[in-house]
């Protein structure tokens, strides 16, 4: 599609993207059911890629699990209402730049650095890590910086576990954690042994930065991150399910998939081992703003890469919110109107079925303001929004 179609796309929108929902399968754990697809759609990607666990919002990101299609992760904007007229919003990206995503972004990375998903498993899954930047340069990919929140309106169960690990006790040596990564092979390294725990509260969430090896528990999450799908798994054997080595050995340089020490190289383990984990990483709802029928939380910041926020508008109000930078939208309750388009929070999605939940609002759109009215004289219009690192969000003391 040639650069003029997109833009004038865009206009019709006024400034703003209505997006196509993208799915993604995974060939390990079993789908929590909780990102309302519909029971029949959830192997509609074929057995052999798994279930579907995942929905990818505002993504320029590949799948990087093997078998996957050529565009399998990546968004898709909803141009006129025809499923099968959807356009790649990494088109949208490089041929608008600036125009959709800013000056800012443009200038520090070239293109849309993040993308958010719900991930949705009903067990927890492995202690795995995404590689620190040192570690990712050696190899020439992205590290995989990552923030979670856990959405009431998507928890109606929480899974068999949802506690979640996050790198190890201080007092555990890099000796021990190497001696469980060696018999990856012939038994059960059992390598929470050596982690810390923390159940996860509804309404809250933590930030992940790349290095830390982490063990998510069982909730649907709602996560902002980095652009990169870069992983390897450190848990050989996770509720009877097993892992092959070839998990272990991911994204290190050639010739070196069986040497411990470098696969552990992609980790930090200063971060893995500080004491006060939780004062450091835990994140509590922030206000950002409050006004007369809306709230505004901070769910997603302190750190360098993405930030989320939660915007709740109250039965019958209407209100124009401005942000200081492009982001990608989802509704998770209510329905009203989002801008020129409605907004409603699906109760059931087929495979293939467009919906009206997701959107993405251009970088001048957002600082001239969305007007957002609530048309339920009785339910919350509830909208999560994810941003990349030029959205002003709040740091940590």
């Amino acid at each position: 599609m040639e650069t003029k179609e997109i833009r004038n796309i865009l206009e019709r929108g006024e400034g703003i993207l209505s997006m196509a929902p993208t799915w993604v399968p995974r060939p390990f754990n079993r789908p929590g059911k909780r990102i309302r697809l519909h029971p029949d759609d959830y192997y509609a990607m074929g057995l052999k890629r798994g279930a579907i666990v995942e929905r990818w919002f505002s993504s320029i990101t590949k799948v990087e699990t093997e078998g996957a299609e050529e565009f399998e992760g990546m968004s898709f904007v909803n141009v006129d209402g025809n499923a099968d007229h959807k356009v790649l919003f990494k088109d949208f990206v490089d041929a608008l730049g600036a125009e959709l995503i800013g000056e800012k972004l443009m200038e520090d990375y070239g293109t849309w650095p993040m993308y958010s998903k719900f991930y949705d498993y009903n067990e927890p899954l492995f202690h795995h890590v995404h590689h620190r930047e040192e570690a990712c340069a050696k190899v020439g990919v992205m590290p995989k910086h990552e923030h979670y929140f856990f959405p009431k309106q998507y928890n109606n169960h929480l899974g068999i576990r949802p506690v979640t690990y996050f790198g190890f006790d201080p007092s555990v040596t890099k000796e021990q954690v190497k001696e469980r990564l060696s018999k990856f092979e012939t038994a059960d390294g059992r390598i929470l042994e050596l982690s810390r725990a923390f159940r996860v509260e509804l309404g809250t969430g933590w930030f992940t930065p790349a290095g830390v090896v982490h063990a998510p528990g069982s909730l649907c999450t709602y996560e902002p991150q980095w652009n990169s799908d870069v992983m390897a798994m450190w848990e050989n054997v996770v509720e009877g399910e097993v892992f092959d080595y070839s998990s272990l050995c991911g994204y290190v340089p050639a010739g070196s998939e069986r040497d411990l020490d470098v696969i552990m190289d992609a980790a930090d383990w200063e971060l893995n081992t500080i004491p006060n984990y939780r004062e450091k990483f835990f994140r509590p709802p922030v206000t950002d703003e409050v006004g007369e029928g809306y709230k505004q939380d901070w769910i997603c910041y302190g750190n360098d890469y993405v930030a989320a926020k939660e915007l709740t508008v109250e039965p019958g109000a209407e209100v124009l919110i401005k942000d200081a930078a492009a982001y990608g939208c989802l509704a998770v309750q209510g329905h009203g109107q989002f801008g020129k388009f409605v907004v409603e929070s699906p109760t059931l999605i087929r495979y293939g079925q467009l919906t009206a939940d997701e959107f993405f609002v251009s970088n001048a759109r957002a600082k001239e303001g969305v007007l957002i009215k609530n048309t339920s004289p009785v339910e919350p219009l509830v909208i999560l929004k994810h941003f990349g690192p030029d959205c002003g969000m709040p740091q940590m003391d």
